[in-house]
């Protein structure tokens, strides 16, 4: 793991943490690879992003964390909190989903 990233989930039942984790980008034989999950309460993800070198393999991987984030469940009910509720997480999103940015991340990304 390189990095990790701890999101919050706030409940009736009291808050739940939700890890967020990256993986080191990986050489196959051609491209790379870059592997990340999430542990949302209901269903852990695991993820992997295939890039031509390992800093697009990351970046394509952030994005992805960015993209199942601001698409989720947790992201539309407003529980879901990084720094602060409605900033943002700090992920990047494909340039389609650029309108769900909240926050910081709508001034930022």
């Amino acid at each position: 793991m390189i990095a990790s990233r701890l999101l919050r989930l706030k409940l009736e039942q009291g808050d739940a943490d939700i890890e967020v984790r990256i993986f080191a980008p990986v050489r196959n034989d051609v491209d790379w690879s870059c592997t990340f999950e999430i542990d949302w309460p209901d269903e852990p993800l695991e993820r992997t992003a295939i890039g031509v070198d390992a800093i697009q393999a990351l970046l394509l991987a952030l994005q992805m964390i960015g993209a199942q984030v601001y698409a989720s469940d947790h992201h539309a009910s407003g529980k879901l909190v990084w720094l602060a509720t409605q900033e943002g997480y700090g992920f990047p999103v494909p340039s389609n989903m650029r309108d769900l940015l909240v926050g910081d991340d709508l001034k930022y990304f």
